[in-house]
């Protein structure tokens, strides 16, 4: 998968991250029949994310990216193709994060997300906005915190920039404007 973007804010040096264990996160930017664009409202700090999630140990790509999708969007996906990957290395949190995003279109109907108590505690709610919001959404998000402002909103943006092709053929497919 194309690496899209390194994010190293607090500058890790390559020696210090040989040392720290790998996650691996699956990442999806989705579109439902109107060519709109699913985000999660973190509510409780008013920022906007990419559904998504860690790879629990047994799980490929695919199959985190379906339950994350269930859980945090309530919607079945259909993965139509890779957009790319970041690489973090979160120097705070020893650690270095590995996130793959896809192009998913939403699958039959959407239903109700089953977000667990994190995401619950965060205030997620999922929105569905065109890709122009949605893009500024998450690039104008300012957020105190260190892992979300310089990591998740980062990562997202340039995931969400990088399927600016997938969602323009999607809508001439689809025949939104």
């Amino acid at each position: 998968m194309k690496l899209l973007k390194l994010i190293n804010p607090e500058n890790a040096s390559e020696e210090e991250v040989s040392t720290y264990p790998v996650r691996e996160a699956s990442r999806a930017v989705v579109v439902d029949e109107d060519g709109h664009v699913a985000l999660l409202h973190a509510t409780r700090e008013n920022y906007f994310k990419l559904p998504g999630g860690g790879i629990e140990a047994g799980e490929d790509k695919m199959r985190a990216l379906k339950r994350e999708c269930q859980e945090e969007i309530g919607c079945d996906i259909t993965i139509v193709g890779e957009i790319g990957s970041t690489i973090e290395y979160r120097k705070t949190l020893h650690l270095k994060q590995i996130p793959y995003c896809y192009f998913a279109k939403v699958k039959g109907k959407k239903g109700t997300p089953n977000p667990d108590e994190g995401e619950k505690a965060a205030g997620f709610v999922p929105v569905w906005l065109p890709y122009d919001d949605a893009l500024r959404s998450i690039g104008e998000d300012e957020v105190p915190d260190l892992e979300k402002s310089k990591y998740i909103l980062p990562r997202d943006y340039a995931l969400l920039k990088a399927a600016r092709d997938y969602i323009a053929d999607f809508s001439s497919q689809m025949g939104v404007s």
